[in-house]
């Protein structure tokens, strides 16, 4: 199977998990997107969806189901979402597509985030894929000088802002061993909007699709 065949297979198998007639929070990402197209075909099931950036806006719209603010929404039943990283203990690494910040608000306000990915994403230890991390622009140098400290090697993400205005920092050689701890730390210096570490909220379900089928980790 290719890659696109595995992460459609992931997408297809947290539509399982879709409540009905409820409004659920939905991520963003090339994972996602297959879920979003599969949604559009039941989705007279759901009342609404929260989107995670003003991307997945434009593909629930085109899909024909209604967008709704969070504000508006409250507390979700379940948030699917794709991962740059997975491991069998579900913390995740997140933010490769940019949507890092709305993406941790969602999973937050929700009971309950499943996340679809490919088995390439199912890593030992966090760090292969470098951490994103988003910033308020005034502060980059200075949060760039603490993630140094932390032994990373920060790159700015060029030619890119956020859909909430800020900057991506992406960085290099993190020793994420102890992803709570690190994640907790790193929210602690001024500047820092969102860390693409997932662990103090981390996935409560982690669908893998490979060539055997699909994997369930809880």
């Amino acid at each position: 199977m290719t890659s696109d065949e595995l992460k459609r297979a992931a997408a297809e198998a947290a539509l399982e998990y879709v409540p009905g007639d409820e409004v659920i929070g939905v991520g963003t990402g090339s994972t996602v997107r297959h879920f979003i197209e599969l949604l559009a075909g039941r989705r007279d099931r759901v009342r609404g969806a929260v989107s995670s950036s003003e991307e997945t806006t434009r593909l629930l719209g085109a899909a024909g189901i209604p967008v709704v603010e969070l504000n508006d929404a409250g507390t979700l039943p379940v948030y699917v979402d794709g991962a740059d990283e997975a491991t069998r203990h579900l913390h995740l690494v997140k933010g490769g597509g940019g949507a890092l910040t709305r993406e941790k608000v969602i999973a937050s306000a929700s009971d309950r985030f499943v996340c679809i990915a490919d088995e390439s994403k199912l890593v030992r230890v966090l760090g292969r894929f470098p951490l994103p991390v988003e910033v308020i622009p005034m502060a980059r140098s200075y949060v760039s000088r603490e993630l140094v400290r932390f032994g990373g090697r920060p790159r700015l993400r060029e030619g890119y802002r956020t859909d909430n205005g800020n900057e991506i920092l992406d960085v290099h050689d993190l020793d994420i061993g102890e992803p709570a701890r690190l994640e907790q730390r790193l929210n602690d210096i001024p500047g820092i909007v969102t860390v693409g570490i997932f662990a103090l909220r981390p996935a409560d379900l982690l669908l893998l699709a490979g060539p055997d089928g699909v994997r369930r980790f809880d």
